[in-house]
């Protein structure tokens, strides 16, 4: 059961070396569970950070996926594809909005949408269109995103970064309205409706149903990255559908596709006919494989009541959690919803990533100080009790050491 005892192994001779990596090779998985090449096991509470929406060899999808690859796997969009259509219209059934554009990955699907607001910008008369974007934010790594996330170790090294944003702090609106009053430029706000890398640090409703109204008035579009909190992680389809509103422009990635690389970007009446032919273009977004497997992990959490499930046993975990760490000197908040859950400590925590894993329990810890769990949806209320059980002893121990 239990994992090597060093913590980060040396990088592979013939692979860049870009991931601090745990002596860790995953061999295959069941359900919420996992095992390595050396026969270890592993309850997944990370979900290959939010990705394996139905788990490992979902016994539904499996088989779709094999017929899939028997038939097709990738086509050039210079032709039709049902499957497109068929995924697109599921989609904008879910969320209420009007078409989508497909891509591979989450950080493509936030490019497209800074692409579509600065075309947007651009169609109004705006030589030098501005976006917001907020303090702790993460929306990828390409040099556009890169710019619109707020985390100065992963900007390091990268400069000059990319104009045309205008950072405000989270959950403050008075920083927007001051924003729209001083910057004629501005056409959109960016943000995540629940913070992942930042910290696991939800957009508070009624601040949500504020930039809504805002952006109406202002004729600006409100672009929401539910790349890691959307496909129902919080219990409904999207984040934002807890607050009552739309946006003008969703981002999607991650769970989408179960482990099969997918990128989406949702968009309504106003952001609809910004790009046309030519404007923008991927070579293997939207290919038959991504498209059956976006259709097909949305049929199966219709048909097993998946987004129920984290939603009834994401308040299990988090209860847990919250009971059992209750006044422990050094836990600041348990937070999050769904199976979306942070754990924030005072200290910096990086070092539970080996104990979980020695422990037989895969994680991760973001923004230094924050435990994020996104497991599968379909964690069952035994395996949450599981983590807690695994989990809060370990935060314990931790605490007690620097004490």
């Amino acid at each position: 059961m239990n994992a090597p005892d060093k913590a980060l192994v040396p990088p592979m001779p013939h692979v860049m070396n870009t991931y601090g990596r745990l002596p860790i090779a995953l061999s295959h998985g069941r359900g919420c569970w996992v095992w390595d090449t050396e026969g270890r096991k592993y309850l997944d509470g990370l979900g290959g950070i939010a990705v394996n929406t139905l788990g490992h060899a979902h016994p539904k999808l499996v088989p779709a996926l094999q017929e899939q690859i028997g038939k097709l796997i990738h086509s050039s969009n210079y032709y039709e594809m049902p499957l497109q259509e068929t995924l697109a219209s599921k989609l904008c059934e879910l969320s209420g909005l009007e078409a989508a554009f497909f891509c591979s990955t989450g950080l493509e699907a936030n490019e497209a949408a800074l692409k579509i607001a600065r075309k947007y910008g651009h169609d109004r008369g705006i030589e030098r269109p501005e976006i917001i974007v907020y303090e702790g934010a993460f929306h990828g790594r390409s040099i556009a995103t890169l710019s619109a996330t707020a985390n100065p170790k992963v900007q390091a090294g990268f400069g000059p970064l990319v104009e045309g944003f205008v950072r405000v702090p989270l959950n403050d609106l008075a920083a927007v309205e001051r924003v729209a009053r001083e910057n004629p430029n501005v056409v959109a706000v960016f943000l995540e409706t629940i913070q992942g890398e930042g910290g696991i640090h939800p957009t508070r409703w009624e601040y949500l149903q504020g930039l809504r109204q805002l952006c109406d008035q202002k004729d600006w579009l409100l672009m929401l990255d539910e790349v890691q909190c959307g496909i129902g992680r919080t219990g409904k389809w999207f984040a934002h559908q807890w607050a009552g509103i739309r946006p003008d422009v969703m981002p999607l990635a991650k769970g989408l596709g179960s482990g099969v690389p997918i990128g989406a970007v949702v968009v309504g009446p106003k952001a609809k006919n910004v790009l046309g032919p030519g404007n923008h273009g991927t070579t293997f977004g939207g290919n038959p494989l991504a498209m059956r497997a976006g259709v097909e992990t949305l049929r199966i959490m219709v048909e097993d009541g998946v987004m129920e499930n984290a939603a009834t046993v994401g308040v299990l975990l988090k209860d847990g959690l919250q009971r059992e760490l209750a006044g422990l000197k050094g836990v600041v908040e348990v937070r999050g919803q769904g199976l979306m859950l942070g754990i924030e400590l005072d200290r910096p925590c990086g070092d539970l990533l080996g104990r979980a894993a020695r422990a037989g329990l895969m994680l991760s810890v973001t923004a230094d100080r924050v435990i994020r769990l996104v497991p599968p949806l379909i964690l069952s209320a035994d395996e949450a009790r599981q983590i807690i059980a695994i989990l809060c002893p370990l935060v314990r121990e931790f605490l007690a050491e620097g004490a």
